[in-house]
């Protein structure tokens, strides 16, 4: 019985030194499964396409255009939504200078009329907030007196002789214009100067003794 038992005990360790001796299943595996993933990547990188150089040419050449349209783009829709700004304060600001208009020549009948003086200082803040809100948003007033006729700024509407200013220049204004940042939004209507009055020959000529 206890033969037995030490053959097989030497059975045992036979089989475990032949074991210690065999490469281990995972080993053995290890380095084909990395020699098949670098083929594929090898077997890649050789049959790589190289576009030639007049391809990637156009190519770059294609981009850049592609970025200066979006640039144009870009750049045409600012100018186009400043422009659609522009508009939008140019019709209300039409529609807000009759307002001014009608206050400021009722402050100025007030005055005339000797109205009481706080209804005229009334008159006077609510012209004064409205010019003050319009000139807020790029609303500015023409120069008239004294200076030269400009068609570009001023509508002439009569002209007549003026002993103190110079011919061309405007006398006075019957109407206040007004530019929109760089735009005039309403050319003023003034009177022009035509120099001085030109003595009358007949009225000389009636005068001389006979």
């Amino acid at each position: 019985m206890p033969t037995h038992i030490h053959k097989g005990n030497d059975d045992v360790k036979g089989s475990s030194k032949k074991d210690a001796g065999r490469p281990a299943p995972e080993a053995a595996q290890t380095a084909p499964a990395e020699q098949q993933t670098a083929a594929p990547a090898t077997a890649a990188a050789e049959g790589a396409v190289v576009a030639p150089p007049g391809e990637l040419e156009q190519i770059k050449e294609r981009l850049l255009r592609l970025q200066a349209d979006f640039d144009n783009f870009r750049k045409r829709t600012l100018r186009e939504k400043n422009e659609l700004f522009q508009k939008a304060n140019e019709d209300i600001m039409l529609e807000l200078l009759p307002v001014l208009d009608h206050a400021e020549l009722g402050l100025k009948h007030a005055e005339e009329q000797g109205v009481p003086a706080a209804y005229v200082d009334g008159l006077r803040m609510v012209a004064d907030q409205l010019r003050g809100v319009l000139q807020k948003f790029g609303l500015a007033p023409i120069e008239t007196t004294g200076r030269v006729f400009n068609p570009g700024e001023h509508e002439g509407i009569a002209c007549q002789p003026s002993d103190s200013v110079p011919e061309g220049c405007i006398i006075l204004a019957t109407r206040t214009g007004y530019r929109l940042g760089n735009a005039v939004l309403r050319p003023a209507q003034v009177v022009v100067s035509s120099g001085p009055s030109m003595p009358d020959p007949e009225a000389g000529a009636g005068d001389e003794p006979k």
